[in-house]
């Protein structure tokens, strides 16, 4: 069997996949380019792609002999699902095991843009801290503020879960409600999102990017949140409207955001770059050793089943 990798993942599992089946496409640790990846998929069994990788109509189209769609990450917003479906081909993701390295990234960016550590580290490699002063360089308290988390899945709950030791209240707003037994475990309560946005000094996004999410956190939504609110995101880049965003930092209504993922990735908005307030990072949610070798560790095994004609252990259900 052939399957089209797009990428060389870390881990021992793509080497192990390797002695199975032939590997073709790209082994390399840079992206793969669509003409490669049309040219090369007819004809393979199956295909071991990316978030990096649009797999939209034409290149399932072109995957004529795929048996298996397996995607290296969680979030399937860049595969044209529907596509798929149409030709009964099983999509595989990765959930799971990025849990907790995102949710611990979650906190180092709101812990980070709170505190003001990215400004501080500026003023020290040029020089140019003063030495200590009563008002100088004041950051927001975290412990006993109020945390709103949109999406309680399982990165929110872990999260929410990481919140107690900062003895923060914390709401959520979800899809529908979670389970009594939850919110009692993670001393949460629910909100409207509109309620949750009014409430909360720091707002984090763990929402999948759907239609309905798509610039979820726009100007109107902006606006609703508190005066010198901070806005996290580690869910989807188009889940926020960058502009807007850019423009309530700028007109200090936010005290600051800190974003790992971007509306037109790998790029972030222009104005954003500008702005000393918000922490940019370059999707690390997951980007631990062991996480991304984990998520190998599964892409591959869904692409194992798949091949096999078996179920998949972490199949999509779009």
């Amino acid at each position: 069997m052939r399957v089209f990798v797009t990428y060389g993942l870390p881990g021992s599992a793509l080497a192990a996949l390797g002695r199975e089946v032939e590997l073709v496409g790209n082994l390399t640790s840079r992206l793969c380019e669509r003409g490669s990846l049309l040219e090369g998929l007819p004809g393979c069994d199956g295909l071991l792609c990316t978030i990096s990788d649009a797999i939209d109509a034409e290149v399932i189209a072109a995957g004529d002999a795929l048996r298996v769609l397996s995607n290296y990450g969680a979030g399937t917003d860049h595969i044209d699902l529907v596509a798929a479906a149409s030709r009964n081909l099983p999509v595989g993701h990765t959930p799971g095991v990025l849990t907790e390295s995102t949710a611990d990234f979650t906190w180092a960016l709101l812990l980070a843009v709170a505190r003001r550590v990215v400004e501080g580290d500026g003023v020290m490699r040029r020089e140019e801290f003063p030495g200590w002063m009563p008002d100088y360089h004041l950051g927001r308290d975290i412990t006993g503020s109020t945390l709103g988390i949109v999406g309680l899945g399982s990165i929110g709950r872990a999260v929410a879960h990481r919140a107690r030791a900062f003895s923060m209240r914390v709401l959520y707003h979800g899809r529908r409600r979670a389970p009594r037994e939850v919110e009692a475990e993670l001393g949460v309560e629910p909100r409207t999102l509109e309620a949750l946005l009014t409430e909360s000094d720091f707002v984090s996004l763990h929402c999948p990017l759907t239609p309905e999410t798509r610039h979820l956190i726009d100007a109107d939504a902006l606006a609703l949140m508190k005066p010198g609110a901070i806005l996290i995101n580690t869910s989807r880049g188009a889940v926020v409207d960058e502009a807007a965003l850019a423009a309530a930092v700028g007109r200090g209504h936010l005290a600051g955001a800190a974003l790992d993922v971007f509306e037109e990735e790998p790029r972030a908005h222009s104005d954003l770059l500008e702005m000393p307030q918000v922490v940019l990072a370059p999707h690390l949610g997951s980007a631990t050793l062991a996480t991304r070798s984990r998520m190998s560790d599964l892409a591959v095994a869904n692409l194992r089943a798949g091949l096999a004609g078996e179920p998949l252990p972490h199949r999509v259900v779009s």
